[in-house]
């Protein structure tokens, strides 16, 4: 297996994606492929004390940054290192592309390079977020602002045959993230996707979610459109690191709670790793005709090391041709 890694997508590149890369090449033993001016990667690596011999590098002249305009991907920036990785992977170089780049313009570029499973309405952002028990998946969390029904009726099949074939769950929940859980509730889009996703055999879909009740175990799939979907999901992310930050506060008060904190250190060690979003490193763009997965962009070493080995574990499930049986298509021309 083949993972080509965009090394200068992200807040922190290239040193904590090569660093991230050289953790997943000891630890899986896959191949890594990356992209980026070859002369900068070699110097960061010297830099960083970083064997980098046994990983390819395919030059490219430009980078692609979080302020770029994300259409600038086809014409302006067709030389960066996220638009010349995703075309080796449309030409075979590799089985899967990760970048911690610009979203809107791996978004762009999966649709333009990489291409949609046929019978693919739109690609979606996919990331896998913990709660009380386990983890649920949420579909879309930014990539379409603007959605249909039918959309959203397919980002709850995608993600189901995600989640049972990658993640391992059997018969997933599917709910959609709406104002309440009766079945009226919502505005014409939640609605019209309910009556669709009701009506979807293939999947065991459970109605309306509460967004205070995802964390509580409410379902293992969240439908949403990729407005609603992108602030729950950056809503939750800041809670969970501002509650983690008070309990620490709160255990170095004083005396007392210091002895306290020492008491319980391990339990809060696991508590701090179970509510850890980096721990499943970011997102896959379910519906690609190949696999591509866009890490957090201020992705550290540890978190690019979790995104690869999610996104190997990608690879090995076969989800994307489990996803064209699901769609009933091929890759999109």
């Amino acid at each position: 297996m083949k993972i080509i890694v965009d090394a200068f997508g992200g807040d922190n590149a290239p040193d904590e994606i090569l660093k991230g890369c050289r953790m997943a090449k000891d630890a899986l033993g896959t191949e890594i492929l990356l992209t980026g001016r070859a002369d900068a990667i070699r110097a960061a690596a010297s830099r960083l004390s970083l064997d980098l011999s046994d990983m390819e590098i395919l030059d490219c002249p430009d980078v692609l940054t979080m302020d770029d305009d994300p259409m600038s991907i086809r014409r302006e920036k067709k030389d960066s290192s996220l638009a010349v990785g995703l075309r080796a992977l449309r030409d075979g170089k590799g089985d899967a592309f990760a970048t911690a780049g610009n979203s809107g313009a791996a978004v762009v570029g999966a649709t333009l390079y990489v291409k949609r499973l046929k019978g693919v309405l739109r690609v979606c952002f996919a990331p896998v977020l913990p709660k009380s028990t386990g983890f649920f998946l949420l579909a879309d969390s930014g990539a379409n602002n603007e959605c249909t029904p039918q959309m959203l009726a397919q980002f709850g099949l995608m993600g189901s045959v995600y989640v049972e074939k990658v993640m391992g769950v059997k018969q997933p929940r599917v709910g959609i993230l709406n104002v309440g859980t009766e079945d009226h509730k919502g505005g014409p889009l939640q609605q019209a996707a309910f009556r669709l996703l009701s009506e979807e055999k293939r999947i065991r879909f459970i109605g309306n979610v509460e967004a205070r009740d995802v964390p509580d175990d409410a379902a293992d799939v969240i439908v949403a459109d990729g407005f609603t979907g992108n602030v729950f999901v950056k809503t939750y992310e800041g809670v969970a690191l501002v509650l983690l930050d008070k309990i620490k506060g709160i255990f170095k008060k004083n005396l007392k709670n210091q002895i306290a904190a020492a008491m319980v250190l391990g339990d809060m060690k696991q508590f701090k790793k179970d509510f850890d979003y980096n721990s499943y490193g970011g997102a896959p763009i379910l519906g690609c005709s190949k696999p591509v997965f866009k890490v957090h962009g201020s992705a550290k070493a540890g978190t690019m090391f979790s995104a690869l080995s999610l996104t190997a574990k990608y690879v090995s499930s076969g989800i994307t041709g489990e996803i064209a049986k699901a769609v009933g298509g091929e890759a999109d021309t």
